[in-house]
């Protein structure tokens, strides 16, 4: 159990040691974004705006157009305050900013619904030039912050404060656009991003009792989204269920439900937060109360199939 914020800042501390090009910023939460590990080696490549998170993503802009790697981080709520920054410094000018999201979904949980980015992803794939990364635990984190100081381009990372279980391993296979099967099966197709992989392999061993096969396929990079590996499962299985710690709307059932609409219409239940706010309490208590959870999704299964 390892949180992803974790291997974000393990992989950006190891970027550091491989490119000095590489910067970092913060708004005055390196600490919690695992930032503060590049901060502690490499002091004169950091940068600490304090609670200003505009002036962090102009800055970062301008460190990326005279050359260096920049990684702006704070809590995904906040860097909402800096949205024009984003959409006109960064991403208009196609800047290679990458923006790390930390304390995303309900599993920030005490904190409560002020501090639960649910809308994060809706409002970065809608950005034009963004790249949106949703990896599933501290290995993918790891290869998905490595893969995007490689990528040209604006790139958002987003990153969770709670600990999940491994699912991938230091050797599996990253790329950006790409989704990866993670269990096969005929019946039903789910597909999971972030947290909601874990539950989705637990829903998909639910299901077989009621002999029900389960494909799971882990949905690490929303934007670009993989249109092939989506058409192919609509044509060949014909039954999906997404499930995300986000917003019902403009999430990862939404990117999924835009492709099959163009390329190959089938039935689609999506497990998500229902057009809500969270609330204070332990994340395990808040996923089951809100019906993020593999209960749920083994549930809109044997919806979809009906």
């Amino acid at each position: 159990m390892k949180a992803t914020r974790d291997g974000f800042g393990e992989a950006l501390l190891e970027l550091g040691k491989q490119n000095e090009n590489v910067v970092a910023l913060s708004a005055d939460l390196e600490d919690s974004t695992r930032a503060e590990y590049f901060k502690k080696e490499f002091p004169d490549r950091f940068f600490t705006t304090g609670i200003a998170e505009q002036d962090m993503f102009g800055t970062a802009a301008g460190l990326a157009l005279a050359g260096k790697i920049p990684f702006a981080c704070s809590f995904a709520v906040f860097l909402l305050r800096g949205i024009d920054q984003i959409r006109i410094s960064i991403c208009y000018n196609n800047t290679n900013v990458k923006i790390n999201g930390s304390h995303t979904g309900l599993m920030v949980g005490p904190d409560g619904a002020t501090a639960q980015a649910m809308e994060d992803i809706a409002i970065f794939r809608a950005l034009p030039n963004m790249t949106v990364l949703v990896p599933a635990d501290s290995n993918e984190t790891n290869k998905a912050t490595i893969a995007a100081a490689e990528h040209q381009g604006p790139v958002y990372i987003r990153t969770g404060r709670a600990p999940v279980p491994d699912i991938t391993s230091e050797n599996d296979p990253f790329e950006i656009g790409k989704i990866r099967l993670l269990r096969e099966g005929k019946d039903v197709a789910i597909f999971a991003a972030g947290s909601t992989v874990q539950p989705a392999l637990d829903a998909a061993d639910a299901l077989v009792k009621d002999g029900i096969k389960a494909t799971v396929a882990n949905v690490s990079t929303i934007k670009p989204i993989d249109t092939e590996t989506i058409t192919r499962l609509a044509k060949e299985i014909g039954v999906f269920v997404t499930a995300e710690e986000h917003q019902i709307s403009c999430g990862v059932g939404s990117a999924i439900a835009e492709v099959t609409a163009q390329h190959c219409p089938v039935p689609i239940q999506m497990v998500a937060m229902m057009d809500k706010f969270g609330e204070s309490g332990q994340p395990d208590q808040l996923l089951d109360r809100y019906g993020i959870n593999a209960k749920s999704i083994a549930a809109a299964a044997k919806v979809a199939l009906k």
